[in-house]
């Protein structure tokens, strides 16, 4: 499952239209749905100007894995954090995904821990 959290992530850091469109084409489901207190989207169009818009509010910062997953059947939770490279995180945060039956994102939830002020 851990693959699964390092593609989540490898998406949310895609810079590259090209790359994230790639990632989002091969590993999330084209009805995949996502929801945070700050946001919703839905398909691989929404998640990708979801994405482009979360960069362009945090420019230079990527996400990186906090502690393990933790995973049951077709769904996975995991803590995560955005800041500067090799940097604290300025925002924490979990996401519980959940698989489809190719192994693809098909529904994100995400809950916000620490968010600046």
């Amino acid at each position: 499952m851990s693959d699964i959290v390092r593609t989540y992530l490898d998406t949310w850091n895609a810079t590259d239209a090209d790359a994230r469109r790639t990632l989002l084409e091969a590993h999330w489901s084209p009805t995949v749905t996502y929801t945070d207190p700050m946001a919703e989207a839905s398909g691989h169009d929404g998640i990708d100007t979801l994405v482009g818009g979360v960069q362009a509010q945090f420019p230079g910062f990527v996400f990186t894995p906090v502690g393990e997953p933790d995973a049951h059947h077709r769904q996975l939770r995991f803590q995560w954090g955005l800041g500067p490279e090799g940097a604290e995180p300025v925002v924490v945060g979990f996401d519980v995904i959940v698989l489809d039956d190719r192994d693809r994102i098909t529904d994100v939830r995400g809950f916000l821990d620490r968010v600046p002020s």
